[in-house]
């Protein structure tokens, strides 16, 4: 685990949204490398490691907290992980009401630094926040938007991480469900969102997609 000259680190439960750092990209890189190793050191198949959230977007200002995917080729089970990740020092929450996903969390509850997602590579929970990673790495506007949003709620909910992440629902559904122009897709975000999470391993290694 590499977070030295990084600012990861969050209570459970609070919410705090910080300007960008760009070693975040190396976090996630170095990361991945670890248990990438140890996942083959294991013996097992390897996964497909993923950026995702805010601290994925250059510039965006995020919560302090690392997300990413790993992803398991749909004929593996997950489960076959899972003595891996606890081995190099995560604790597994469970699937958290979301099909398919198990949640690992690594940090004292203190200092929570990463989140990682085990879900099978390429399903619903996949495509969904690598697309709206990479819209919001496209579009400096959408992206903007995002961030005064963040911040707005962040300041309403800063001990209620539940709440924070229900008022972000309806613009993620509207990037999520737009097609159209930038332009349009404001306008339906400012209409949706009267307050006005998705790198990687190219498919089994590591790499920073979307740089």
């Amino acid at each position: 685990m590499t977070t030295e000259g990084s600012r990861l680190g969050l209570r459970r439960g609070d919410v705090k949204v910080v300007d960008h750092d760009p070693a975040w990209t190396q976090c996630f890189l170095a990361e991945a490398e670890r248990l990438q190793a140890l996942v083959a050191a294991a013996g097992l198949p390897p996964l497909a490691f993923e950026h995702i959230g805010s601290t994925a977007v250059p510039g965006l200002a995020a919560k302090p907290i690392l997300d990413f995917m790993a992803g398991h080729a749909a004929g593996c089970e997950a489960r076959v992980f899972f003595d891996v990740l606890t081995a190099a020092g995560y604790q597994r929450r469970g699937a958290q009401g979301v099909p398919e996903r198990e949640l690992f969390v690594l940090g004292p509850e203190e200092a929570r630094t990463h989140h990682l997602n085990l879900i099978r590579a390429g399903g619903p929970f996949w495509r969904q926040h690598i697309k709206f990673r990479d819209q919001l790495r496209a579009d400096q506007a959408l992206a903007g938007a995002y961030a005064a949003l963040k911040r707005g709620l962040a300041a309403r909910h800063p001990t209620d991480r539940g709440a924070y992440t229900a008022a972000k629902a309806r613009f993620v559904e509207a990037v999520l469900h737009d097609e159209t122009s930038s332009g349009t897709r404001q306008q339906r975000i400012a209409r949706d969102s009267p307050e006005a999470s998705l790198s990687s391993i190219p498919y089994w290694r590591a790499r920073e997609s979307g740089r």
